[in-house]
């Protein structure tokens, strides 16, 4: 027989709890402050000596994705793009592997095994702590529920070393190759939005989302306003409009894509869509179509195979190994500081300023002279 009498989480203000176990039965209530847990547990006591304490019926303990189900659907101070985080990985990640489990038998040891094997199937340090969330989010609500005592979750460091980013964009050369390849693969149906991939940086859901409006032929800039993802459309990633600028043969292709479109959607009965890229049935560009044409282009090229964001990467890189302005480069592809551009690309920007640095051996004509064989002692 065993009445204990703390707190669940110590701490001024945080309530007493009598803890009972008796032949092999356990049970907990919540009492208040302390003095009052401790003349409860002394009445419990003497009802279990006198074999007048009754164990109430266990209640079934819900399982960790009825728990999270419930959890979401409660009101949250949450964007949209947090709530569909929130729901990709727990649909994706989590729930696979947590599920079926009861919210009351997930341990410590459980979510650091899933933790590891989710850094061993290759997931990067920043992947993991997104996935960390919802679960934590879960587990501390069933604190609160009074589901289980404590999060399993606090405390639980999750020391992984960060994945060193790596990109594998293709050369000026080579995408020369594969756009050719792309002008000639089914009538060069998807010429116009790989170009505009390659030659604007714009990410592939800024180029699902672009409308008509958005293109200022004249001036050759397109206004990147919007997004999308998972089947809807958004703000950009980082919420901010930018305008990028088109080249000539971009800017003429778009055109000719336009007067095509137009045509189609006559010959059709339809009308015109306000989106550049949607096909003839007015959907939008569709993304898996769009991989299987860069798989068989690029084996044709005879180059390796390219994830769809790695002609955004190719923007950057082909325009930084020319030795473009970087803070340019950073603009067009919509990066929310400059910073982020030199942690992704410095290293495909090697010895281009080394013609500054020569100029270092180039006196000011207005500085003093200086012999060549002053010592460090005489300038001091």
């Amino acid at each position: 027989m065993g009445v204990r009498v703390r707190q669940k989480v110590k701490g001024k203000g945080n309530p007493w709890w009598v803890f009972i176990s008796h032949n092999k039965k356990r049970t907990s209530k919540k009492v208040g402050d302390k003095q009052a847990a401790e003349e409860v547990a002394s009445i419990i006591r003497a009802k279990l000596k006198l074999g007048e304490f009754d164990f109430e019926e266990p209640k079934q303990t819900p399982t960790f994705k009825e728990h999270a189900e419930l959890w979401l659907s409660l009101p949250h101070d949450w964007k949209e793009s947090t709530r569909e985080n929130y729901l990709n990985n727990l649909n994706i990640h989590i729930l696979p592997v947590l599920g079926s489990m009861s919210i009351n038998d997930i341990k410590r040891k459980d979510l650091k095994s899933f933790f590891d094997k989710k850094y061993a199937e290759g997931l990067n340090l920043n992947t993991i702590k997104l996935i960390r969330a919802p679960i934590n989010g879960v587990l501390a609500y069933a604190v609160e529920s009074e589901l289980i005592e404590s999060n399993p979750m606090r405390e639980l460091a999750l020391k992984y070393k960060k994945k060193k980013f790596e990109i594998d964009p293709l050369t000026e050369s080579e995408s020369q190759l594969f756009l050719e390849q792309v002008q000639t693969f089914m009538d060069g149906e998807y010429y116009p939005p790989v170009l505009c991939a390659l030659r604007t940086g714009i990410r592939v859901g800024e180029i699902e989302a672009l409308k008509w409006k958005d293109i200022d032929f004249d001036n050759r800039q397109i206004e990147v306003q919007r997004s999308h993802r998972n089947g809807r459309i958004t703000d950009t990633k980082n919420h901010m409009r930018r305008r990028v600028d088109m080249t000539l043969h971009l800017t003429e292709t778009l055109k000719a894509h336009r007067t095509a479109q137009k045509r189609n959607a006559l010959k059709n009965g339809n009308p015109v869509s306000e989106f550049v890229f949607s096909g003839a049935d007015g959907e939008l560009l569709n993304r898996d179509w769009v991989r299987k044409a860069l798989n068989d282009c690029t084996e044709r090229a005879g180059l390796r195979r390219i994830r769809i964001h790695s002609m955004r990467h190719s923007y950057a890189t082909i325009r930084l190994m020319k030795g473009h302005n970087v803070g340019d480069v950073s603009y067009q592809l919509g990066h929310s500081s400059i910073k982020i551009t030199y942690d992704v690309y410095a290293h495909w920007m090697p010895g281009q300023f080394k013609s500054e640095v020569d100029e270092l051996d180039t006196p000011h004509p207005n500085a003093p002279h200086m012999h060549p064989q002053t010592t460090s002692k005489q300038i001091l």
